[in-house]
């Protein structure tokens, strides 16, 4: 869901940026070592500890033999996200290390993790530690107002509904999931009833439902929809939706194609700086 976190906690361990991640919300997961490896955590602070010693977000350091890492208490943010050196030992599906529930494929045999698993480390081997500043990590926010390009059928918005999109605020609702959050908000109507032809959505499309509420597809969402795509959230600001959790609330602001691009542009060009610290850095 929070691909900005996967990433940057992957960079800080030296691995590729796709290797795979644990993902989990609270209660989070009790995990045991039973052999040494740095790891590193990031995403949501939901108050981290190895043997019971309070470690920072956004951070790598050693898990020795033995040693337990618990989460104790959330602060901010949905999801947490564990990486470790060289990455878990996972195969791969169609191309990818992630766990589609829906489908039951992937990741460790297509399911969620139980308690009693054992999760087999590709190579396990410990680095210097080191931590990432603010200036690159997502606002996090359970009110974040997050960046908009307008979609295929925005201009059918009435004036009235266009103004309300942008203006007013949105609540996501406990009937949200990987595939899309629904918002309860204004509702908002079209200029005219549009009969349309199932289009290409992605993660972050934003689409007008018939009861004129709003649904924001995420990570696992479908390929194609029929209902009107208003706006597409930008790829800068989707670490902000992801950290979001039932009864949080987000409002939207309209920048041009060119603003996202250089925004996504200026996030990659701050990875590569830390990919390149991290490196030199050892």
């Amino acid at each position: 869901m929070d691909r900005a976190a996967a990433r940057l906690i992957n960079t800080l361990l030296g691995n590729d940026e796709s290797d795979a991640v644990l993902e989990m919300h609270f209660p989070a997961a009790e995990i045991e070592f039973d052999s040494e490896s740095s790891i590193a955590i990031g995403g949501a602070d939901l108050s981290a500890t190895l043997n019971e010693t309070p470690i920072r977000n956004w951070s790598s350091f050693t898990a020795n033999q033995g040693d337990i890492l618990e989460f104790t208490k959330p602060v901010s943010g949905t999801r947490v996200y564990l990486a470790v050196k060289n990455g878990f030992a996972i195969d791969e599906w169609l191309g990818s290390q992630s766990t589609n529930l829906i489908a039951g494929s992937g990741g460790y045999g297509g399911r969620k993790l139980n308690s009693g698993d054992r999760l087999e480390l590709r190579s396990p081997r410990t680095v210097k530690p080191h931590a990432i500043g603010p200036s690159i990590v997502p606002k996090y926010s359970r009110f974040p107002t997050v960046r908009v390009v307008a979609s295929g059928e925005f201009d059918l918005l009435t004036a009235v509904s266009e103004q309300a999109f942008l203006n007013e605020g949105f609540t996501v609702t406990k009937d949200s999931n990987r595939m899309g959050y629904r918002l309860s908000g204004p509702p908002l109507h079209l200029l005219h009833k549009k009969e349309m032809v199932s289009a290409a959505v992605t993660f972050g499309t934003i689409q007008l439902l018939p009861d004129g509420q709003l649904i924001v597809l995420m990570a696992d969402h479908q390929t194609a929809g029929g209902y009107p795509r208003i706006a597409n959230v930008i790829s800068a600001d989707l670490p902000l939706l992801a950290q979001l959790g039932t009864n949080d609330g987000v409002s939207f602001h309209l920048v041009s194609i060119e603003e996202a691009e250089r925004l996504q542009a200026a996030f990659e060009r701050d990875l590569c700086r830390l990919r390149t610290g991290i490196r030199l850095l050892g």
